[in-house]
């Protein structure tokens, strides 16, 4: 009888076990990583980089750039020129020459 209740009691624990790593599996994504969060809004590209080229001497060619790099990184270095440690995305995108692609 004993052992009978210790066996019911070993197998309501190991139910319970699995029953929490199910659990805990649903929650994370297949790679291991928890499930991510919601992004963060998404900016206006064409007010951002119109203030970004104000003072470019090739607006139009400026403001193509700076729209290509914004939609790819979700920012725009604040400022008319410099500031890229602000956003490290945009900062980083190179031309196949290797030239700083963003304005």
């Amino acid at each position: 009888m004993a052992l009978c209740t210790k066996m019911v009691a070993s197998l309501v624990l190991a139910s319970i076990l699995l029953f929490h790593l199910t659990q805990a599996d649903e929650l994370m994504s297949f790679d291991g990583a928890p499930s991510p969060s919601p992004q963060a809004p998404t900016i206006d590209c064409g007010v951002a980089c119109q203030g970004r080229c104000k003072l470019s001497k090739r607006p139009n060619l400026c403001k193509r750039a700076c729209g290509s790099c914004c939609s790819k990184c979700n920012c725009v270095p604040p400022g008319t020129a410099g500031n890229r440690e602000q956003c490290p995305c945009y900062a980083n995108l190179t031309t196949p020459k290797k030239v700083h692609k963003c304005p």
